[in-house]
């Protein structure tokens, strides 16, 4: 991926991140799926809180077995280069897809036929210069769990299904890709058996996308069919290289995983850039607090693992699927393991100096990729049971020594009422809250505007939160 260029000279400035990071001791695996779906009892009206034992639920039924059997399954395929073999029930991209395919149907006949499994593609026509030299059928697999209540707004969580070896135009040769990306596949396989035994408020989408390696094909070919279908993308979770747990540099780390979060998009416009330098937002973008909810959600239910925020769109100079969400104005974040050997990736498989090199199963640990594939679950969960986020909020008191917010009602049936976060601006995540109530505004006392952030979430009455909306005016 090149980088875009800049519009303005003041981005540079504007797009400054930070990261946070801890290390904690790996907790053991459980695999038995939940016999039932219990709802737990309302919260207190006067202060919901966070937790659901639905969610708890629903990261102890992840399975390493399971994501186990699923890479080794996408490994057997030989290669899955986008170019490959379509015909062949037993190798290539065309064998891959269909079983892909089945297993989402096998999912969906399991919770009484809940999930809508489709092919999404697009003819990707040939360009001198590129990796696509002849025309090609570039295929997405995707399941869809519609919402109950709020059934178009979308949550997307993916994989790439495509692989390559060492020559990126070799369709032929061994291409393994068991962690770039079977790792990301088998997540989005086993949420979408997890999530399946539940109804939510909110569409989630589960897809396995192709021709990530050509170009980032199989999310500019979602992207394009999410926008044509007219959806409302409230979050799209890339998951691409989310196994190993053996970094390039001697590192081991099973107990963190890196959430990369774009800050300003290339095309925004001049009106906008100058509310970033003069208000602030520039951190607090909606993909940055999809990052944020994604570390709390961690945080709170997936015991022994810890979000590193990096505020940028992905690792040095690279790409991923969610590239084209966030160009076409979505929040979209990348989750990536926080140690990569690239001996693992990109790689003919082969031993030379007695170093081995490919992308196999060995390589992925397959308890951290349980637990990373739990941590998406359970941020798709809350955010599918939660309100949506408020909209046109304000906040004003300059030259005083309070700040007041103001937003416009979020129309939920079960909401409770928002609750208000603010945190110094040096800080990466929400550090300060008070729940006000079903009310539309609040005077923040003896909190100065020019020393904080601040932040909006809507609240349901079983405690579940949207997403923390900036001031936007």
């Amino acid at each position: 991926m090149r980088p875009s260029p800049f519009l303005s000279p003041i981005l540079p400035m504007l797009l400054a991140g930070c990261a946070a990071s801890a290390t904690r001791p790996v907790a053991p695996a459980t695999a038995p799926m939940p016999e039932a779906v219990s709802a737990p009892a309302p919260a207190s009206s006067a202060s919901p809180g966070f937790e659901d034992p639905r969610v708890r639920e629903i990261v102890s039924a992840v399975s390493p077995a399971r994501v186990e059997h699923d890479v080794r399954t996408l490994v057997g395929f030989g290669t899955r280069h986008t170019l490959s073999d379509t015909l062949s029930d037993t190798r290539g991209i065309g064998a891959a897809r269909r079983w892909l395919f089945a297993e989402f149907e096998r999912t969906s006949r399991a919770c009484g036929g809940c999930l809508d499994v489709r092919y999404v593609s697009e003819i990707v026509p040939a360009e001198a210069g590129s990796r696509i030299p002849r025309p090609v059928k570039v295929v997405d697999v995707v399941a869809i769990l519609r919402g109950r209540s709020e059934p178009g707004r979308h949550l997307i969580m993916q994989g790439h299904y495509d692989s390559r070896r060492t020559d990126v135009m070799d369709s032929t040769g061994v291409a393994p890709g068991a962690n770039d990306d079977g790792s990301g596949v088998a997540a989005t396989l086993e949420a979408a058996r997890v999530l399946s035994r539940y109804s939510f408020d909110e569409t989630i989408v589960f897809a396995a996308l192709a021709g990530e390696e050509q170009g980032l094909y199989g999310g500019k070919v979602l992207a394009n069919y999410a926008h044509a279908q007219g959806w409302k993308v409230d979050g799209v979770f890339n998951n691409d290289i989310v196994g190993n747990i053996h970094g390039i540099n001697g590192v081991v780390d099973n107990t963190t995983v890196r959430v990369f979060a774009a800050g300003v998009a290339p095309d925004a416009t001049p009106a906008e850039l100058r509310r970033y330098l003069y208000a602030g937002g520039e951190l607090d973008t909606p993909s940055r607090e999809l990052g944020r909810y994604t570390a709390r959600v961690a945080e709170t239910y997936v015991p022994n693992l810890t979000v590193r925020l990096i505020y940028r769109l992905d690792r040095f100079r690279r790409g991923g699927d969610q590239t084209p969400f966030f160009l076409a104005g979505d929040p979209a974040i990348r989750v990536t393991e926080s140690v990569e050997d690239y001996r693992r990736q990109h790689q003919d498989v082969r031993t030379e100096n007695g170093e081995e090199y490919g992308d196999l199963p060995g390589g992925v640990d397959f308890p951290y990729l349980a637990k990373v594939t739990a941590m998406n679950a359970a941020t798709l969960a809350s955010l599918a049971w939660a309100p949506p986020p408020p909209d046109s909020v304000s906040v004003g008191g300059a030259l005083t020594a309070s700040t007041t917010l103001e937003w416009t009602p979020v129309r939920a049936p079960d909401l409770a009422g928002y609750r208000v976060y603010w945190r110094r601006p040096t800080s990466p995540t929400w550090d300060r809250s008070r729940w006000v109530g079903d009310t539309t505004a609040i005077t923040l006392q003896d909190v100065v505007i020019d020393d904080y952030f601040f932040g909006i979430a809507a609240v349901d009455r079983l405690g579940h939160e949207s997403i923390p909306v900036f001031p936007n005016r």
